[in-house]
């Protein structure tokens, strides 16, 4: 029989991490270094992965401030949709922050070599405009931080996860902020209240590269600011933030999958305050008066989605739970 390596510590480090909705999204146009300059304001709604970090190995290995070599591994519940290995974003965070706590990974020859062990719990659509991989890569850095003893704060972690995805530094802090740039550069901003949403689910994914692409085909650089949302949400209005919500790439989300459009259209008829794609899609979500209202308007559009939410907004950052 295998022997399983004993761990380093009893101690599990848990991370509760929400997706993300955008209230707003312009499309400026396409900068010098071939990405897309963009004005965005996001906001986390109440749809969480979990992570749960752990050391193994030898009795006598310690963490990575110690250590030349780390193996960092990952196991997860999501399906074959979740990319293993450097396609995933959470194990991608886990390696960067040890290379800057002075640890190199290894490639794990040995059953006892020093090994952190990341377990994703995954609740947040894969592919689907929700930030789902940056949320997880936000989890993970936050969680090994808090393993390994690093003692950065949220600001170094949030510039860690600029070099790994636009989303990864406002996952890093969460609520709600204005994102310009590339979407790396962001401001939190004031917002009063509590949103109730219907996020309606579609399993086929819609890559962010094709959205991209069909936008650069269909799609002029918009003027439109993002003044009536933040108005809105600094008033606590709810109606005021459903007729301000807007996303320049919805047009080339309704131009791939028409039928975006059509359920779009369905969830404004029976009542929404608003509706819009989340980020590139296929992810749709709605605004409703209350949550009684959100449990309403999800129950009449079921059956368009291949699952519904109701959630709440804002919902904070990550925390270690």
């Amino acid at each position: 029989m295998e022997r399983q390596a004993s761990r380093v510590s009893d101690v599990v480090v848990r991370v509760r991490v929400p997706a993300k909705v955008n209230l707003f999204l312009g499309v400026r146009g396409i900068r010098d270094d071939g990405y897309h300059e963009v004005v965005s304001i996001m906001q986390t709604v109440g749809l969480h992965d979990v992570i749960e970090a752990q050391l193994f190995g030898a009795a006598s290995a310690q963490h990575p401030a110690a250590r030349k070599r780390m193996t960092v591994t990952l196991g997860h519940d999501g399906g074959p949709r979740v990319p293993d290995g450097d396609g995933n974003l959470a194990l991608r965070a886990a390696r960067r922050l040890a290379e800057t706590f002075g640890a190199e990974h290894d490639n794990g020859q040995h059953e006892d070599d020093p090994r952190s062990h990341l377990e994703l719990h995954k609740r947040i659509p894969v592919a689907a405009g929700m930030a789902g991989g940056s949320a997880d890569a936000a989890a993970a850095l936050v969680a090994l931080n808090e393993l390994w003893g690093c003692e950065l704060d949220r600001d170094e972690l949030r510039a860690i996860g600029a070099e790994l995805g636009a989303d990864v530094p406002f996952c890093v802090t969460g609520g709600t902020a204005l994102a310009t740039g590339t979407g790396t550069a962001t401001a939190q901003v004031l917002c009063r209240g509590t949103y109730h949403w219907v996020v309606g689910v579609q399993d086929e994914p819609l890559p962010t590269a094709e959205v991209y692409r069909t936008w650069d085909r269909i799609g002029t650089p918009s003027e439109v600011e993002p003044d009536a949302v933040l108005q809105a949400l600094r008033t606590e209005d709810p109606e005021a933030l459903g007729a301000a919500l807007y996303n320049d790439l919805q047009l080339a989300a309704f131009h791939v999958r028409p039928h975006l459009g059509e359920t779009h259209r369905r969830l404004l008829d029976e009542g929404a305050l608003g509706a819009l794609v989340s980020g590139s899609g296929p992810t749709l979500v709605a605004l409703a008066e209350s949550a009684s209202h959100a449990r309403h308007l999800a129950g009449l559009t079921r059956d368009r989605f291949s699952r519904v939410h109701v959630v709440t907004s804002p919902a904070g950052g990550p925390d270690l739970t």
